[in-house]
């Protein structure tokens, strides 16, 4: 039979030369494949080390942000007389101040008034029998005469000469403030027996001409008094004002410290996106132990003050003193918030890439009704669209700045500028159209002409 040539010489030689190749192909796939092992067994142990001196720097910069956060505060209420000032300021109006503030000059007026003196100005005929009655009503008479002082302090403390006067002394009293908290008193803030105070005297003054106008005379005679009206109170306060110290040093460079810490551990880790969400949910959530520590040391601090101290008012001066620093804690959290919610946003996760495409989806419908009604972006679009990148990354930086630049940012302006934002990269998207280069192009007209 006729050979067809499968099996001959021909044959022989093409098919050792497939094995052969076949053969190099394997051999130089397990080379591949053994090189890629070699490399992931070689990059193991670096990503390891990577990774743990990541977690390293973002631990250390949450445990120091709360310390940053007071550090701040602490530095605010001194450096700045202002803002000093818009502390303070509301404990003249409160109801509780006012009433503990009113009791401690009655009991200052009270020590000063003799009631048997308040006989003087009754007729001679008429005295014998006024002494007597007297005698009978003794402690009825001295409660009568308490609540009238008492009444008249009130009214003092309760005015609005009040306020104003209350305002403008903190303001005097700034630099005394701070001697106070650095431990060199002086002034009309002091620190005496681990309490800072302050002088009600000109309050007790004001009061004594209140009672001289309303008939009392016996009044006149008291003498100046100075009445201290506890602001706060703290046990081993020296140990306090040597931390207060440190903290008024570090009130810059802690708040740096920290975010620089996390930054860095973010830009070590192999996984940025998502270390900055684990990063960012794990600062926020250290600025809300901080405020857990505030509420059990207010729980810890009224238990610990003694009785003679009113515990609304004591309530209310520690709930003004700190409301800045809650303020601070809210807004920090919900920076935090944000940044992680950005970040996870801007990944390939199934949930992320709905929300961008309904994101698109929702602006181009807008963008498709506009079009049906004539509106045209003309050479606003294609700039938009060609440098879509930059504009988004410059919105970006406009955010960061304003953020930085803010005097006091709340949680609201975080929300705000995140609200802000978010309408101008609408409008950015909007004005990109990407279809007007075929619109034009369907008309027949080039679309770079």
């Amino acid at each position: 039979m006729p050979n067809d040539g499968s099996a001959g010489p021909g044959g022989e030689r093409h098919d050792a030369s497939s094995a052969h190749d076949e053969r190099k192909d394997l051999e130089h796939l397990r080379a591949r494949i053994a090189a890629l092992e070699g490399g992931k067994a070689a990059r193991a142990p670096h990503h390891r080390w990577r990774s743990f001196f990541s977690a390293l720097l973002i631990v250390i910069g949450c445990v120091l942000a709360p310390l940053a956060a007071v550090a701040a505060w602490s530095a605010d209420e001194i450096g700045d007389t202002d803002r000093y000032v818009d502390t303070v300021a509301p404990l003249a109006s409160d109801p509780d101040i006012q009433n503990a503030a009113a009791t401690r000059v009655t009991d200052a007026v009270m020590k000063y008034i003799d009631l048997p003196k308040l006989l003087e100005g009754v007729a001679p005929a008429d005295r014998p029998l006024a002494e007597k009655a007297l005698g009978k009503l003794g402690d009825s008479l001295e409660s009568a005469v308490r609540s009238f002082v008492h009444d008249k302090a009130v009214d003092v403390i309760a005015s609005g000469t009040f306020d104003k006067i209350w305002i403008q002394a903190n303001r005097r009293i700034h630099a005394a403030v701070e001697k106070a908290l650095t431990g060199s008193g002086g002034g009309a803030v002091k620190i005496n027996n681990d309490s800072v105070t302050v002088d009600l005297g000109p309050v007790v003054d004001q009061v004594k001409q209140r009672l001289v106008a309303e008939g009392m005379t016996v009044a006149a005679k008291i003498p100046e008094v100075h009445t201290n009206f506890t602001v706060l109170r703290a046990d081993n306060i020296g140990k306090v004002k040597t931390y207060f110290r440190i903290l008024q040093i570090a009130g810059f460079w802690l708040p740096v410290l920290a975010v620089v810490l996390i930054a860095a551990g973010v830009l070590l880790s192999t996984h940025r996106r998502r270390v900055l969400v684990v990063a960012a949910l794990a600062f926020a959530f250290a600025m809300l132990l901080l405020a857990g520590g505030l509420t059990v040391f207010r729980v810890v601090y009224l238990n610990a003050l003694p009785d003679s101290v009113s515990q609304p008012a004591a309530e209310s001066v520690y709930d003004t003193l700190t409301r800045y620093l809650r303020t601070t804690v809210r807004m920090t959290v919900t920076l935090g918030v944000v940044i992680a919610l950005a970040a996870w946003l801007s990944g390939p996760g199934r949930w992320a890439t709905f929300v961008r495409q309904s994101w698109h989806s929702g602006i181009g419908a807008v963008r498709a009704s506009a079009d049906r009604v004539g509106m045209r972006t003309g050479p606003v679009g294609p700039f938009i669209r060609h440098h879509r990148t930059w504009i988004t990354w410059v919105l970006v930086g406009l955010a960061v700045l304003t953020y930085i630049l803010w005097s006091y940012p709340t949680a609201w302006v975080v929300v705000g500028i995140v609200l802000v934002w978010l309408f101008v990269m609408a409008l950015v998207e909007f004005l990109a159209d990407d279809r007007e280069g075929e619109r034009t192009t369907a008309a027949g007209v080039p679309a770079g002409s």
